[in-house]
């Protein structure tokens, strides 16, 4: 796709969302560990969580599971019994949940302020406008790529309505790329702690921890999953 059409339906998406996953809100309780989600970039009901996950400013181990992918679909069936997404993993607790609206329950009442905010409460209305955010980016992150599976997952800082952050997901969604995703969206107490890592708050930000490269720019990370880890 063209580069500035790739980033104009990008902020088409994040307007369809109305600014969710964009600002930190109420937080509650941390979590001790990393939580799990196996989901896929195009889901609209995978973005519902990721949005959520970001308001809360929770990391998250994210396990991509496009159409087509062999990589962690598997897992999903095995621990869940079907292979249905997203499909969210809480090792602090012991919880193991399908379905986006439960799940953003789930994690307000235990990682929020306990009630769920209008913009996250779902309804025909607001799934109508993540189905439109999907639609606006038609086939990205939605199936598997041929790729080489990295040793140890990457690291990703990003917020969930950053268009450019978006297109990073995605292409991390289409290889299978397993990553640690670290939400700083605006407001979050992470931002201080990142900077001082990377010398400047901008995202997308990539730490690929076996090959010792970290670096900046959606275009030039996009260019380095598929040099690294696209198949031949």
């Amino acid at each position: 796709m063209n580069r500035s059409l790739d980033v104009a339906s990008s902020f088409a998406a994040t307007l369809a969302r109305l600014g969710a996953g964009i600002r930190v809100g109420t937080l509650g309780p941390r979590p001790e560990q990393a939580l799990e989600l196996y989901e896929f970039e195009a889901c609209p009901y995978c973005r519902k969580v990721r949005e959520v996950l970001c308001a809360l400013d929770l990391e998250v181990l994210v396990h991509p599971c496009p159409k087509g992918g062999r990589r962690f679909r598997a897992a999903v069936r095995e621990r869940g019994g079907k292979e249905q997404f997203p499909f969210l993993v809480d090792p602090n607790t012991g919880k193991a949940m399908y379905e986006s609206d439960d799940i953003i329950r789930y994690l307000f009442e235990r990682y929020g302020s306990g009630r769920v905010p209008f913009l996250y409460a779902g309804g025909p209305l607001l799934d109508a406008s993540a189905m439109l955010a999907s639609a606006l980016r038609p086939g990205l992150g939605m199936r598997a790529e041929p790729s080489k599976a990295p040793e140890r997952p990457l690291e990703l800082w990003s917020f969930e309505g950053s268009p450019f952050c978006r297109l990073v997901r995605e292409k991390l969604c289409s290889l299978e790329i397993p990553y640690r995703l670290h939400n700083v969206a605006k407001g979050s107490p992470g931002r201080p702690a990142f900077e001082r890592r990377s010398g400047r708050m901008m995202v997308p930000y990539l730490a690929d921890p076996n090959a010792q490269v970290e670096l900046f720019e959606s275009a030039d990370i996009v260019r380095y999953l598929d040099a690294t880890y696209g198949a031949p």
